[in-house]
């Protein structure tokens, strides 16, 4: 394997990816959870490291070479290769989800980023929601004909569909399998209190993911249902992300407040109800932590696919552990199983709590031995294959 760096300025990093990349597209393709900003002094730094890309991906390829191009940062990428080099094979594929219509709409360079994507042969997506939305838009906003899965534009043919993302469904077996990960697994339930069921978020830090939201679902949890507070305790993992942007900022001083709260209503003296870890794990101590959980609490507000929900199922080795996740993650369409939840209903949530707490074992395990047979069918080999082989079929 060899990689060729491309270089990014400061202004580059400063326009192109904390402005355009990450204050338009990465709120825009999330339903607008946060409002996106349009600033025309954003859109030519975006298109310039776009170019900046393509040449680079140009240059260092062989004659025969196909390109793979990778989410929302490089949009502009397949059309300016496709300029180049007319009779190449080239794909994209995106990481995270592609809005609605009524939503993309707002963006004023919104045909100049759907032609550039359709310099691809083949546009994947995680869902088959997102795959609809985007054929849409390139229907509406663009030259091209066709349906949800086969675009004609400009007198090429584009496949559209959805491809879902996974993991090393077997690294992840074998890392938990580790004795020194399930000794570790085995401490972690006796340091956060014997015979507590243990509730666990890992995530980034970011406003997408929904922890302050699920953390305030617990506190609801603890003061609803009887002796909650002494049979359940919460850990959250998050893990630091765009320190430097305000709104990453607010999200973290919202879920310290609301793990304060819920410890100073519920806490004892030496034992806390909810434990925040700020900081990012290493993947032995986060196996045992996936081990040692009895309910995986996945609630983002918008996802693309969600790997954390694979991990934790693919770590599950014992066969137990209940996995709750949003229904609007994109892991949601595939992991039958799952306890699904509206992130947004407090009320809900605080009742799927109470079920997943009280979930008989034998379902507890039914349900857990379907989602790791399907995370084992559809790892992160069958997802290259199936891409790569679309490209290539």
């Amino acid at each position: 394997l060899e990689l060729f760096p491309v270089k990014l300025t400061r202004s580059d990093l400063e326009l192109f990816y904390r402005g355009f990349s990450n204050s338009t597209l990465w709120p825009l393709y999330h339903d607008c959870v946060r409002f996106p900003e349009y600033h025309r002094r954003w859109w030519a730094p975006y298109v310039q490291v776009n170019q900046r890309f393509a040449r680079a991906a140009v240059e260092s390829a062989v004659p025969d070479a196909a390109f793979w191009i990778h989410d929302y940062q490089l949009q502009l990428v397949p059309a300016m290769i496709r300029e180049r080099r007319p009779d190449a094979r080239i794909g994209f594929f995106l990481h995270i989800p592609f809005p609605p219509v009524q939503l993309f709409a707002q963006m004023p360079w919104r045909r100049q980023v759907l032609e550039g994507l359709l310099g691809a042969d083949v546009i994947g997506f995680q869902t088959p929601q997102s795959a609809r939305d985007f054929a849409a838009a390139a229907l509406i906003f663009t030259e091209a004909t066709g349906d949800e899965q086969r675009l004609e534009f400009r007198g090429r043919t584009i496949q559209v569909d959805a491809f879902p993302i996974s993991i090393d469904y077997a690294a992840q077996v074998a890392m938990a399998e580790r004795p020194e990960v399930q000794a570790r697994s085995e401490e972690l339930r006796d340091q956060l209190g014997s015979g507590r069921a243990l509730f666990l978020g890992v995530d980034r830090l970011d406003y997408t993911k929904g922890i302050d939201l699920r953390l305030r679902a617990f506190e609801t949890f603890l003061g609803r249902y009887e002796d909650a507070a002494e049979q359940a305790t919460f850990v959250q993992v998050a893990v630091p992300s765009r320190e430097h942007v305000p709104e990453y900022a607010e999200i973290r001083t919202k879920v310290e407040q609301e793990v304060g709260r819920i410890n100073g209503a519920y806490g004892e003296f030496g034992s806390s109800t909810v434990h925040y870890l700020y900081r990012n794990l290493p993947p032995e101590e986060l196996s045992a932590y996936y081990l040692a959980a009895d309910v995986m609490v996945v609630t983002p507000l918008r996802d693309g696919m969600n790997l954390v929900a694979k991990e934790f199922v693919a770590s599950r080795v014992d066969g137990d552990g209940v996995l709750l996740l949003s229904e609007f993650a994109g892991a949601a369409d595939e992991l039958e199983g799952a306890a699904i939840v509206n992130p947004y209903d407090l009320d809900g949530i605080a009742a799927a709590y109470d079920s997943c707490l009280n979930m008989p074992p034998a379902d507890r395990r039914a349900r857990m031995e379907n989602l790791r047979c399907q995370v084992e069918q559809n790892d992160v080999f069958a997802w290259s294959s199936a891409f790569l082989g679309r490209l290539f079929g």
